[in-house]
């Protein structure tokens, strides 16, 4: 088990483009769950001046993955089946957090929730979402 912020973290996820160009900080910090932070900034905006829905869309889908992950055994990974998005209220800045946990692993199919929430603390969106179970490529 790795450190990260002087956290114990399971699983490190590797980085990737989008993460790099959203600025997306991805960690979990214990098995079955699965953090995907950011801060807004007018890139992320759509034309009415809100976080796009892609994004937290983006944030949730990183965030299942990590959590998917951090609950599997070496030599597996996982790809999205479906992820269900509900947006509750806009969000305009600030910090966005999607925290996202495993409700039930299978051998082929791992089961999610999870919820975006501001810097505030207010919900933002809820999620849920099933990720396959395959093996990993080297």
């Amino acid at each position: 088990m790795v450190a990260r912020y002087g956290l114990p973290v399971p699983f490190e996820p590797a980085a990737f483009p989008l993460q790099d160009h959203l600025g997306m900080v991805v960690v979990s910090t214990e098995r079955g769950l699965g953090t995907a932070a950011l801060e807004v900034t007018p890139a992320l905006h759509n034309p009415n001046g809100v976080v796009h829905g892609a994004v937290l869309f983006a944030m949730v889908d990183t965030a299942m993955g990590a959590a998917t992950m951090s609950s599997l055994d070496p030599g597996l990974a996982c790809a999205s089946i479906e992820v269900h998005l509900r947006f509750l209220r806009p969000a305009t800045a600030g910090r966005l957090s999607a925290e996202t946990n495993v409700v039930k692993g299978g051998r082929r199919v791992v089961q999610l929730e999870g919820r975006v929430r501001d810097e505030s603390g207010e919900l933002v969106a809820i999620a849920s979402g099933s990720f396959a179970v395959i093996p990993a490529v080297d």
